[in-house]
């Protein structure tokens, strides 16, 4: 099974400059977790990202924000997409 992830290029700096990865795993933290096999750096902030008190990063399974579908336990399916999005702020 494979499913695409893709990160704001504030992350993918930590994961050797790659916006894109294709991954497996059956949940969300799964999918996760084989990048941040990878790259643990990158792994370190995910993990601050995932936080649910942070309201500055969210993360969304085919356009579904996962906080409301479950977080790091929501399932996930050959061919979705998962994006890390970073919340932009100004006044």
């Amino acid at each position: 099974m494979a499913v695409t992830v893709s990160l704001p290029a504030v992350l993918a700096r930590h994961a050797g400059g790659v916006r894109t990865h294709t991954v497996g795993g059956t949940t969300l933290g799964d999918a996760l977790a084989s990048i941040t096999r990878d790259y643990p750096d990158l792994g370190r902030r995910l993990s601050e990202a995932t936080n649910p008190s942070n309201a500055f990063v969210a993360i969304y399974v085919n356009d579904e924000d996962a906080r409301f579908l479950g977080g790091l336990t929501t399932p996930i399916r050959d061919g979705d997409e998962i994006s890390v999005v970073s919340a932009i702020a100004g006044g």
